[in-house]
C-alpha cells in the first residue's frame, strides 16, 4: 500500500506549485529587491524578508508560477509618475518604459554626486534615492509579470492580416531582448562601478538612513539579477524557442538572440562577482582567510545563491552550462591571461598575485553556499566540482618534503605533523574508508588525497581478484634511497609515515613495517633531531595499532621501542643540570607515554605481547620526574591499570560462562599476557610507589590514585604481587597505604576514599577473618582530621593561593572520606543506635568526628553487660589507636593555630564524651597520656615560661571539656582516684592563673574555662568533686595571705567564686569549708573596696544559702567558721570583727544569737590578756551587745 502511494504521489515540483499557490494570500505586495539592511531579529533568516530567496521570488521563477499574483490586478497602473494601461503599456510603450527607466538611474547618478556630508540633508537624499530606486524595481518587476501574464505565445503564422496591435506584440520578444541588452551595456559592469559607490558595501547593515550611493549600488544588483529573472521568464513563455533581436548584430556578424544575451550577461556577472571577490582576497590576512568571506555584503552572498540556483535549475533542462561550468571557465582566465575580444572576462586590469590560492579560497566558500536552497534555507544538498580541484592538486603538488597544503582550504585544526600516533593513524583511515572521490576536495592536504586515490584503487583491484600490492610495491621502495630518507625534513618524515601506513592498512602489514624499519635505519641518527625523533617513535605507535586492530602479535616492533625508551630514561635519570636536554629527553619519553596509553586504550584483549611496553625503562624514569612530568605518568599508570582489570575481568567471566566458539582459546592466552603484564606493572611501577608513600612533602592526588588501582589489581590478579606483599597482598597494601600512621593524610583519605565502599574488598577481608578492617579504617579517619592542618606553616602569615587551593581540596576529600566512613556497617549500628540524624553526613568533618564520638559514649554508656562494655572499649581503644602521635606534630612546634585548636577540642571531646570508657583499667593508662601530652607538659610545669598565644588559646577553649570529663572520671574510677584527684587538682592549678583576668572586670571572669566548666549541665556527683577540687586549689593557691599581705589579684578570685555560686545559685559545703574562711579574712584585713564589696557579697550569698534556722549540715558548718573566725580575730580586730558580725545579724538574726556564747568568751578572753577588768567600751562597741546581755551576764 505503501508503495502504492508512493507511485501515486505528485511529483515534487508539482508539490511545490500547489504550496506556493495557496501562500498566495500571504504574498508581500512590496516588489523583492536586495538589501543588507535589516537586523538580527528577522526570525533566524539569512536574508532579509524582501529578499528574493526570503520572499519566494526565485522559487515563484524557477517553478513557473506567476511572479506576483496579488499586483497588477488593476486596469491602470502607475509607472514613473504616469498611469499607464496594465495590460497594453510594454506591447506600447516598451521603449519609452525602459528609457524613463534609464532617465531615472541617471536621476540616481546626479544624487551621488550631490551627496554631501552634511546631516541634514542626509534624511532627505535617502528618501528620494530609495523612491527612486523603488521605481526602478517596480518597472522590472512589471515586466516579469506582464510577460508571464499578457504575452502571448508564439503562434502559427496565418495569411490573414494582423491588427497593428497583435503585430507590436509579436515584435515584443525582440524589443526586449533589445532593450535588455541596452540596459546591461547602459549600467556597465558592477566592479567598475566609481570606488565610492563601490565604497557603499562597507556601511553597516544596521543603518536607517543611506546614502544614494548605497541605493544606486544595490540598484545596480536588482538589475543584473532581474535581467537574467526577465530573460528566464521569457525563455518559458516562448516555450524554449530562440528569441532574435531584430535590429542588433554584433561586429563578427552574429545575431542578438535572447539565449546569447542571457549566457554574456551571465559571464559577465561571475566575471564581475569574482573580480569583487579578488579586490577582498588581497586585504585578507592568510591566518585569516577560512573565517573571512568572499563576499562584501550578504546581498552579493544572495546574488551567488541566486546564480547557483537559477543555472543548476537550467542545467537539469537543458544543455545550457552549470554554475560551477562558469566559475571554472572564469577562474581559469586567471591563469591563462588570455584576451578576447568578447567582453567575458575583466581581468586583463586585475592583478591577482597567487591565483592558485584564490582559487581554493574562493572554490571552497562558493561550495559552502551549497548548503541553502532556492528559499534561502540551509539545506545538506552538494554538487561536485571534482574536474577542477583536480588540476587544482596538479598544480599544488610540489615534492615529498612539500606540506602539500591546499591554501585556505583545511579541516579545522589539522597540522602538517601529527602531535599523537592516534591521530596520525586515524588521519591515514580517513583516506582508506569508503568514501566518494568528489568529497576529496574538502581535504587540506593534496597529499592525502593522493593517498586516498592510491588506497581506492588498490581495494578495487584487490576485490576484483588482482594483487596490485606485489605490483606497486617495487616502485614505491626504490622511491626511499639511503640519499632520500637522509634528506627527509619532518613534514617529509610525516608524509613517509603516512604513505607506509595507508599501505599497512591496505596491503601485507608486516612486510611494510619491516621495510620502514630498514629505511629508517637508513638516518643517521646524530642528524635526526628530537622532533623528528618523537614523530619517529609516533609512526612506530601508529604501526603497533594497526597490528592491534588487526589482532596481531606486537612483540618485535615493542621490543625495538622499548629498548630505545629505556636508553632514553636512563639518559633522563642521569642528566641534572642541562634542562634543555632534559627537556628534550621529556619529549620523547612522554611521546612513549602517550603511545604506550593508546595501544592499551585500543587493544581489546590485551592478548598481543603488550606487556613488552611495560619494561624496566620506567624503574629509570619515575626517580627522576618532577612535578607535571609525574603526574603524566602517574596518570597513565593508572589508565593502565584500570585498563588491566577491565579485560582481566571480561576474559575472566567469559572463562566462566564457557565459550565454545572457534577462538576459544583466546581468553586463556589472554589471561597468561595479563599476568605478564600485571607482573611489570608490579616489578616496574611499585616500587617508586611505596617509596613515595612517607616522602618528605604532601604527595601528589595521582599517588593515592594509583594505589588504590594497585589494591584492586591485587584483589583481582594477587598470585602476581611482589613477594613482599605475599600472602596477602590487598591486606599488604592496605596496611602500606591505608593504615600505616606515618603515611601523609592526604594519601590515606583519597586512597580509602576509592576503597571504602567497594563491595569486592569487604568481601576478601571477610573471607580472610580480617576482623579489624573497619575499625582501622575509623582510625585512620581519625587521624586524617586531626592531621588536616600538619603541612601548614607554624607562622600567623598569610596563607597563599596555592595553599588554599590544597586545603580547600584536602577539606572536600575529607568530607567524601566522612560520607563513607559513615556508610561502613560498624559505623552505621552505631549511629543508628543513637538516632544519629543523615545530615550529619554533610557537616564538617571535625564536627562529623565530634558527633561521632559523642554517639559511640552514648552507644557504650547504653550497654548492660560486662563483656559487652568490655568489647565496645576494646573497639573504641581501635579507632583511637595511638591518637596522641597523630597530634604529636602540632605539639612539637606549637603550631599551627587551626592544628592546636583541633587537637584540643577534638581530644576534649572525647574525654568528655567517652569519660565512662576512659574511666576502665584499658584505658587509664590512654588517659594518663592524654593529661601528660597535653595538660600537663613540661612547658606549663615551668610557671616562669610563658605558653605561645596559640597553645594557651587552643587550652582556654576546650579545657572545661577536660575538667568536666576528668571530674567524671574520679567519681567513677576505683583504682586510681587519688592519683586522678591529684592530676585533676594540678590541672587546675596550672591554669587557674593563667587564664584570670588582673581585675575583675566581667568579661575577663565570664570566659574562665572553669567557670564554663562548673557552670556547665553535668552529674551532680560530677560537678560536686570539679567544683570541690577547684575551690580547694583555689583557697590553697590563690587566697592565702603572706602575713597580712593579700594574695594578688585577690579581687578576681573572689569574683570568679563569686560568680560560680551565682551561676550555680546554690551554696555546697565545700563552699562553706573552704571559702568561708578566707572571705571573713579579707574582709578583716583588706581594705580595698573592691575585695571588700566582692566579699561582703559573698558573705551574704551564702549566709542567705545557709540559713541556720534550716538545721542542716551547711548551717552547722556555717556556725562553725563563724565561731572559729570570731576566736581568730576578735582580740586583734575587734572593731572589724563586730562590723561583719553586725551585718551578718541583718541577714539571719538566729546565726548571730547562736554566735553569743562565743563572743562573750572572746570578750572575757581579751579582757583577761589584757589584765585592766571589764572593759566596757570594748563592749558597747560590740554591734551584737544587747543580744549577748540577753543570752548571759558577764
Amino acid at each position: 500500500m505503501d508503495d502504492d502511494f508512493a507511485a501515486s504521489s505528485p511529483p515534487p515540483f508539482l508539490t511545490e506549485s500547489l504550496e506556493m499557490a495557496m501562500e498566495v494570500e500571504n504574498e508581500n505586495s512590496k516588489p523583492p529587491c536586495f538589501s543588507c539592511a535589516f537586523d538580527n531579529q528577522n526570525g533566524g533568516r539569512s536574508f532579509s524578508a524582501e529578499s528574493y530567496l526570503a520572499s519566494g521570488s526565485l522559487k515563484r521563477v524557477l517553478l513557473t508560477l506567476d511572479p506576483s499574483p496579488n499586483d497588477y490586478d488593476e486596469d491602470v497602473v502607475e509607472m514613473f509618475g504616469f498611469q499607464w494601461v496594465t495590460e497594453m503599456a510594454l506591447v506600447e510603450s516598451c521603449e519609452l518604459l525602459f528609457g524613463l527607466l534609464r532617465q531615472q538611474i541617471h536621476r540616481l547618478e546626479d544624487l551621488v554626486q550631490m551627496s554631501s556630508s552634511d546631516f541634514g540633508q542626509a534624511a532627505s537624499l535617502h528618501s528620494e534615492a530609495e523612491s527612486i530606486r523603488h521605481q526602478c524595481i517596480e518597472f522590472l518587476h512589471y515586466v516579469k509579470v506582464f510577460i508571464f501574464r499578457y504575452l502571448e505565445p508564439p503562434k502559427v503564422e496565418n495569411d490573414g492580416m494582423l491588427h497593428p496591435y497583435e503585430e507590436l506584440e509579436a515584435q515584443l520578444p525582440s524589443l526586449l531582448v533589445e532593450e535588455l541588452h541596452a540596459l546591461t551595456m547602459h549600467i556597465g559592469h558592477l566592479c567598475e562601478l566609481p570606488s565610492s559607490v563601490l565604497a557603499a558595501f562597507t556601511i553597516q547593515h544596521q543603518a536607517k538612513v543611506f546614502p544614494p550611493s548605497w541605493h544606486l549600488l544595490h540598484l545596480h544588483l536588482d538589475i543584473n539579477w532581474v535581467v537574467l529573472e526577465v530573460l528566464h521568464v521569457l525563455g518559458e513563455k516562448m516555450m524554449r524557442q530562440v528569441v532574435y533581436a531584430n535590429h542588433f548584430r554584433n561586429l563578427t556578424g552574429e545575431n542578438l538572440t535572447s539565449i546569447s544575451l542571457f549566457e554574456t550577461h551571465c559571464g559577465n556577472l561571475i566575471s564581475d562577482l569574482i573580480s569583487l571577490s579578488i579586490n577582498k582576497y588581497i586585504k585578507v590576512r592568510p591566518s585569516e582567510a577560512l573565517a573571512s568571506h568572499h563576499y562584501p555584503c550578504t546581498c552579493i552572498k544572495e546574488l551567488w545563491i541566486l546564480l547557483i540556483q537559477l543555472l543548476d535549475h537550467r542545467n537539469k533542462g537543458s544543455h545550457t552550462e552549470c554554475f560551477w561550468s562558469l566559475v571554472n571557465k572564469t577562474l581559469k582566465n586567471i591563469f591563462e591571461r588570455l584576451s578576447s575580444s568578447e567582453r567575458t572576462s575583466v581581468f586583463e586590469t586585475i592583478q591577482c598575485k597567487d591565483p592558485l590560492s584564490f582559487s581554493w579560497w574562493i572554490i571552497t566558500h562558493l561550495a559552502s553556499l551549497y548548503q541553502f536552497d532556492r528559499n534561502g534555507n540551509l539545506d545538506e544538498k552538494k554538487e561536485s566540482n571534482w574536474k577542477f580541484v583536480e588540476e587544482l592538486l596538479k598544480k599544488s603538488t610540489d615534492a615529498q618534503n612539500s606540506c602539500f597544503t591546499v591554501p585556505w582550504l583545511g579541516l579545522k585544526g589539522l597540522a602538517n605533523v601529527s602531535k599523537t600516533s592516534l591521530s596520525m593513524l586515524e588521519l591515514v583511515k580517513s583516506c582508506c574508508c569508503e568514501q566518494q572521490i568528489p568529497t576529496l576536495y574538502k581535504s587540506s592536504n593534496s597529499y592525502f588525497i593522493f593517498l586516498s586515490i592510491l588506497a581506492r584503487m588498490m581495494k578495487e583491484a584487490e576485490n576484483s581478484g588482482v594483487h596490485p600490492w606485489k605490483q606497486i610495491k617495487g616502485r614505491i621502495y626504490s622511491k626511499f634511497h639511503r640519499r632520500r630518507m637522509q634528506e627527509l625534513t619532518e613534514v617529509g618524515v610525516q608524509n613517509f609515515f603516512n604513505l607506509f601506513l595507508m599501505l599497512a592498512i591496505v596491503a601485507e602489514t608486516e612486510d611494510i613495517v619491516s621495510r620502514v624499519l630498514d629505511l629508517l635505519d637508513f638516518r643517521t641518527p646524530s642528524s635526526v633531531s628530537v622532533s623528528q625523533r618523537a614523530l619517529i617513535w609516533r609512526g612506530h605507535f601508529a604501526f603497533l595499532l594497526i597490528y592491534v586492530e588487526k589482532n596481531m602479535d606486537i612483540s618485535v616492533l615493542a621490543e625495538k621501542l622499548s629498548n630505545a625508551f629505556r636508553e632514553k630514561a636512563k639518559e633522563f635519570l642521569v642528566t641534572k643540570n642541562d634542562y634543555t636536554q632534559k627537556q628534550n629527553l621529556w619529549t620523547l619519553l612522554s611521546t612513549y607515554i602517550d603511545g604506550v596509553q593508546e595501544v592499551f586504550e585500543t587493544s581489546c584483549y590485551l592478548s598481543l605481547s603488550e606487556e613488552k611496553l611495560l619494561n624496566d625503562g620506567f624503574t629509570m624514569l619515575l626517580p627522576a620526574c618532577r612535578g607535571a612530568e609525574l603526574s603524566v605518568v602517574l596518570n597513565f599508570l593508572q589508565v593502565v591499570l584500570a585498563r588491566l582489570r577491565s579485560v582481566h575481568k571480561r576474559v575472566s567471566q567469559g572463562l566462566q560462562l564457557g565459550n565454545t566458539a572457534p577462538d576459544a582459546q583466546l581468553p586463556l592466552v589472554a589471561k597468561e599476557h595479563h599476568l605478564a603484564v600485571a607482573s611489570a606493572l608490579w616489578r616496574n611501577f611499585f616500587p617508586y610507589l611505596k617509596s613515595q608513600r612517607m616522602s618528605q612533602m604532601p604527595p601528589s592526588p595521582q599517588l593515592a590514585d594509583t594505589a588504590a588501582g594497585f589494591t584492586l589489581l591485587a584483589l583481582d590478579i594477587p598470585s602476581k604481587a611482589l613477594s613482599e606483599l605475599q600472602p596477602q597482598p590487598v591486606l599488604s597494601m592496605m596496611q602500606l597505604f591505608g593504615w600505616d600512621d606515618m603515611v601523609w593524610p592526604q594519601l590515606v583519605s583519597r586512597y580509602l576514599s576509592h576503597l571504602i565502599q567497594n563491595s569486592a574488598l569487604c568481601e576478601a577481608f571477610s573471607s580472610m577473618g580480617y576482623t579489624s578492617y573497619e575499625a582501622l579504617t575509623v582510625r585512620s579517619w581519625f587521624r586524617c582530621v586531626l592531621q588536616m592542618f600538619i603541612d601548614q606553616p607554624s607562622g600567623m602569615l598569610a596563607k597563599t593561593d596555592a595553599e588554599r587551593t590544597v586545603g580547600k581540596s584536602y577539606m572536600e576529600q575529607l568530607t567524601e572520606m566522612t560520607r563513607l566512613i559513615f556508610k561502613l556497617s560498624e559505623v552505621e549500628n552505631i549511629l543508628s543506635k543513637t538516632h544519629v540524624e543523615e545530615s550529619v553526613f554533610k557537616q564538617d568533618p571535625k564536627n562529623a568526628l565530634v558527633q561521632f564520638i559523642k554517639a559511640v559514649g552514648r552507644t557504650y554508656s547504653g550497654l548492660q553487660t560486662l563483656p559487652e562494655k568490655s568489647a565496645m572499649v576494646a573497639k573504641t581503644l581501635e579507632y583511637l589507636g595511638d591518637v596522641l602521635k597523630y597530634v604529636k606534630p602540632y605539639l612539637k612546634v606549637k603550631g599551627p593555630p587551626e592544628g592546636l585548636q583541633l587537637t584540643y577540642w577534638i581530644i576534649g571531646c572525647l574525654v568528655k564524651f567517652w569519660a565512662p570508657i576512659l574511666a576502665t583499667s584499658k584505658s587509664q593508662q590512654l588517659l594518663f597520656r592524654i593529661v601528660d601530652c597535653l595538660l600537663l607538659p613540661h612547658s606549663v610545669l615551668q610557671q616562669d615560661k610563658e605558653l605561645p598565644v596559640a597553645l594557651l588559646s587552643a587550652i582556654q577553649e576546650s579545657l572545661p571539656l577536660y575538667l568536666q570529663g576528668l571530674s567524671f572520671i574520679c567519681c567513677q574510677s576505683q583504682t586510681q582516684c587519688a592519683y586522678l584527684n591529684q592530676l585533676l587538682g594540678s590541672i587546675i592549678q596550672q591554669y587557674f592563673g593563667r587564664f584570670l583576668p588582673s581585675s575583675p572586670t566581667a568579661p575577663g571572669v565570664g570566659q574562665h574555662p572553669m567557670l564554663t566548666a562548673l557552670c556547665s549541665s553535668i552529674t551532680a556527683p560530677q560537678m560536686l568533686r570539679l567544683r570541690k577540687t577547684t575551690l580547694h586549689v583555689v583557697n590553697e593557691n590563690y587566697m592565702q595571705f603572706k602575713g597580712n599581705a593579700p594574695p594578688p589579684r585577690l579581687a578576681s578570685v573572689l569574683a570568679f567564686i563569686l560568680e560560680v555560686l551565682q551561676r550555680t545559685q546554690s551554696t555546697e559545703l565545700c563552699d562553706i569549708e573552704l571559702v568561708l574562711p578566707a572571705v571573713l579574712k579579707c574582709m578583716v584585713l583588706v581594705n580595698e573596696l573592691q575585695v571588700k564589696k566582692i566579699s561582703t557579697d559573698l558573705l551574704q550569698y551564702m549566709v542567705e544559702c545557709c540559713q541556720a534556722g534550716s538545721g542542716g549540715e551547711r548551717a552547722t558548718q556555717l556556725t562553725s567558721v563563724f565561731r572559729q573566725f570570731i576566736q581568730d580575730y576578735t582580740a586583734v580586730y575587734d572593731h572589724r570583727v563586730f562590723s561583719i558580725l553586725e551585718t551578718v545579724a541583718v541577714l539571719d538574726q538566729t546565726l548571730v544569737t547562736s554566735l553569743i556564747p562565743t563572743i562573750t568568751q572572746s570578750l572575757k578572753d581579751s579582757e583577761h590578756k589584757q589584765g585592766l577588768g571589764r572593759n566596757a567600751a570594748q563592749r558597747k562597741l560590740c554591734p551584737v551587745w544587747h543580744l549577748s546581755q540577753k543570752g548571759c551576764s558577764c
